[in-house]
C-alpha cells in the first residue's frame, strides 16, 4: 500500500527545488528511485497513469520503492534560472545537490537514477560527474545518440533562446504521442496536467547535445546504463543502428542495456505499453542492486 504523495522542498546554492515523493508504507530497503522529467513537464510527468496498471510512481512504490520525482529549475515549484545561466550543467549542480539532501533526508542506502527526454541527458550527466550519493544505476529514456537533422527538435530549438513558451496542447500531442491505437484518452488528459511552459534555452541545449556531451561523458560513468527510446519518437532517431551507436559508447559502464520501448511515442511513459518500460525498468534496478552488492562484497575482500 503507498502512501500519499509528498511535496519536498530542498534549497541549493540559495536555490529552491521542489519535488513530488510517494513510497510504500513500510521501508523495504529497496533502494530510492530519483526521477528528472523532461521538457515542457514538471514533476507530475511521473504521476501520469498511461496504462490501467498506474503511473511511473504508482508501478514503483508497488514493487516497494521509495520515489522522489524533482522539478528540474523553472518548473513547478523550483527556482528558475536567468537565461544566461540556464545550462544543463547548471541543472547538474543543483540537482546533484537536491539528489543528496533527498538521500540524506530519505535515509536512502542507495539510489538508482530515472531520466526522461532532457532529464535522460542531465541523468547521464549526474552519473557522470561522481555525484554524492550512493548511485548504483542509470535509466535514461526518450533520448539517445541521433537527433534527426530538420525534425520537430531543431524547429523547437529555432525560437528565441531568451523566451519562455507555452506551446498549445495539440501541438505537444503532435511531438509527444504517438499513433493514436499506443495510448488512451485518459492518459492524454492526465499528461496535459503535467505540462508546463519550457524555458526555450533549454530546446536550444537539446539538438547539440548527442554532439557536445554525450561521446564525452559516457566513457565517465561507472555503474550500469539503461536506455529506452520510442519506437514512434517525433524528436530521435530510434532505428537500431543508433540504439548500438548509443550503448557503444559507454565503455565504463559494467553493462548496458538499450533498446526500443515498441508502442510508444516520445512520452513513453504516458502511453499504453508505458507500463512494460517501467517493469523493464524496475528489473534493470533490481539487477544494479545485485551487481553493488557484488561490488561491495568484492572490494572487502
Amino acid at each position: 500500500m503507498a502512501k500519499q504523495r509528498d511535496l519536498l522542498t530542498f534549497e541549493v546554492d540559495g536555490h529552491k527545488i521542489t519535488a513530488l515523493a510517494a513510497g510504500p508504507v513500510e521501508p523495504t530497503g529497496k533502494p530510492l528511485i530519483a526521477a528528472l522529467h523532461g521538457g515542457t513537464y514538471t514533476a507530475q510527468y511521473f504521476d501520469v497513469a498511461g496504462a490501467p496498471e498506474g503511473s511511473f510512481l504508482d508501478v514503483a512504490v508497488a514493487h516497494g520503492y521509495p520515489v522522489v520525482a524533482f522539478d528540474r529549475p523553472g518548473y513547478g515549484g523550483s527556482t528558475a534560472l536567468e537565461p544566461d545561466a540556464n545550462t544543463f550543467t547548471r541543472h547538474v549542480e543543483l540537482l546533484n545537490g537536491a539528489l543528496a539532501q533527498a538521500a540524506e533526508r530519505l535515509d536512502a542506502r542507495s539510489v538508482f537514477l530515472v531520466g526522461h527526454s532532457i532529464g535522460g541527458m542531465i541523468a547521464l550527466m549526474i552519473a557522470a560527474s561522481d555525484p554524492d550519493i550512493p548511485l548504483i544505476g542509470v535509466s535514461a529514456t526518450g533520448m539517445g545518440a541521433v537527433i534527426p537533422s530538420g525534425g520537430a527538435a531543431e524547429a523547437l530549438g529555432s525560437l528565441p533562446a531568451d523566451a519562455t513558451v507555452d506551446l498549445p496542447y495539440e501541438e505537444r500531442d503532435k511531438v509527444m504521442f504517438g499513433p493514436e491505437h499506443t495510448y488512451r484518452a485518459e492518459g492524454v488528459r492526465q499528461a496535459h496536467g503535467s505540462y508546463a511552459p519550457v524555458p526555450v534555452k533549454e530546446l536550444v541545449q537539446a539538438p547539440r547535445w548527442p554532439r557536445e556531451h554525450l561521446p564525452s561523458l559516457a566513457p565517465k560513468v561507472r555503474v550500469p546504463v539503461h536506455n529506452a527510446l520510442a519506437e514512434f519518437d517525433a524528436l530521435w532517431s530510434s532505428g537500431a543502428e543508433n540504439v548500438a551507436t548509443f550503448a557503444a559508447l559507454f565503455t565504463a559502464a559494467p553493462f548496458v542495456e538499450a533498446g526500443v520501448a515498441r508502442g510508444t511515442g516520445h512520452c513513453i511513459d504516458h502511453h499504453t505499453l508505458g507500463h512494460a518500460l517501467h517493469l523493464r525498468q524496475l528489473a534493470f534496478a533490481e539487477e544494479c542492486v545485485h551487481w553493488a552488492a557484488r561490488q561491495k562484497t568484492e572490494s572487502g575482500r
